[in-house]
């Protein structure tokens, strides 16, 4: 069934995020309406928000047509959950008290669901008494909190104040709605915290002249999704992507590369690590050369494209003195799925392999079906979307850990 947050977009500077929240949401599933403040309005437009959530925006408490069917009462109820990003001073006080002056109060007051408030001031205003008391009053009723974040302002002074990331937004959002629903669910256990993390994802490119390359169809999803889930568990994680369509997801590091040499590179300077997964779809060939024009077409026929054999990222990496403790490959099959993952597993020197069939639309696709393979058997993981199923793998890494 289709999730439905209802977002309050305040005014402050902060209101672009909200934008790239709604973009963020609709890739994993969950639908927005959107009610526009007045101070909201000045930052971003109806027509930004209307046309990212695919809904009518509502702005005005007194629309005839929409308060002919009570809107303020509808939109407070039909939503699972109720978000204020950016939630201002102002936009607190008013709630914490009561005040119903406009369409965002009136549905704040109107509404039967949980409120999430994702704070977006400057940091005087922020450590001002009369703001951290309405907090503790919106906590105390119920109310969930995210943020706000330390670091520098539009207005230049730096401390507590900035607006939390659309990702780390849009993680909390999923941690509610899956039903935590503890004051302090946002925080969540980190059983990963102090560990560190390195992920490869998407395709590498391998060049044949300045216009041409060799590739695959890997998008990548699945890597991003997984570094998301080991970040959400509080590993520190470095993701190491070759081009994709993709926003990067909220990692502490992300470095983007070509080739499967840049790959190795990249992971090399990023070791060491207690974690490695090897989710990307690393080309196993490049043409021996690269040619310095475009090729043209000629009367001499079809060029012949000599191949060399690409170095082995997960290979290299297991055998590294800095081996991270837990090696994780990736086996992208279209047949004897298991059978090749466990000739890999043994090949690689890696300690698990997550198998995949991918003879279907698991590349490039949402959905994924794994089968991840270990010395004590295999853990076969329903299909799933790749969120969910990056989830499953990083509790289980976890779960090792432990």
């Amino acid at each position: 069934m289709t999730k439905r947050v209802l977002l309050i977009i305040g005014g402050g500077i902060a209101a672009y995020k909200s934008l790239f929240l709604i973009r963020v949401l609709a890739r994993r599933g969950i639908k927005s309406t959107v009610i526009l403040t007045n101070g909201g309005s000045e930052f971003v437009t109806a027509l930004s928000a209307g046309g990212l959530s695919g809904e009518k925006v509502y702005t005005d408490l007194f629309d005839l047509t929409a308060e002919a069917e009570m809107g303020h009462i509808e939109l407070s109820r039909s939503a699972d959950l109720v978000v204020v990003a950016p939630a201002t001073a102002d936009l607190m006080a008013k709630a914490a008290h009561g005040i119903a002056n406009d369409l965002a109060t009136t549905t704040l007051s109107a509404t039967d669901k949980r409120t999430l408030y994702v704070p977006a001031m400057n940091v005087r205003m922020w450590e001002n008494p009369a703001t951290q008391r309405n907090v503790t009053t919106l906590s105390d009723d119920g109310a969930f909190f995210l943020g706000p974040d330390e670091g520098e302002m539009a207005c230049g002074e730096f401390g507590e104040g900035r607006m939390a990331e659309p990702e780390a937004i849009a993680d909390a959002i999923e941690t509610i709605l899956e039903g935590d629903t503890t004051l302090d669910g946002l925080k969540g256990p980190k059983p990963l915290l102090g560990k560190k993390a390195l992920v490869t994802a998407g395709p590498t490119r391998e060049a044949i002249d300045p216009v041409r390359y060799l590739s695959n169809h890997s998008s990548g999803k699945q890597g991003y999704a997984i570094a998301a889930a080991l970040t959400r568990l509080g590993a520190d994680v470095t993701l190491i992507s070759g081009p994709t369509a993709l926003d990067p997801p909220a990692c502490a590091k992300f470095v983007r590369v070509e080739s499967a040499r840049d790959m190795l590179a990249a992971c090399e300077t990023a070791l060491p690590a207690e974690i490695f997964v090897a989710v990307a779809a690393v080309a196993d060939w490049r043409p021996d050369g690269c040619a310095n024009k475009k090729i043209k077409k000629g009367t001499s026929g079809i060029p012949a494209l000599k191949l060399v054999e690409n170095p082995d990222i997960l290979a290299t990496l297991s055998a590294a003195k800095s081996r991270p403790e837990l090696v994780i490959g990736f086996a992208a099959e279209t047949h004897d799925v298991v059978e090749f993952a466990k000739a890999k597993r043994d090949k690689k020197n890696c300690d698990w392999i997550v198998a995949n069939d991918v003879s279907g639309d698991v590349m490039g696709g949402d959905h994924n079906a794994m089968i991840v393979v270990t010395a004590d058997g295999e853990d076969i993981f329903p299909r799933l979307k790749k969120e969910d199923a990056a989830r499953r793998l990083a509790e289980k890494i976890a779960t090792h850990f432990a």
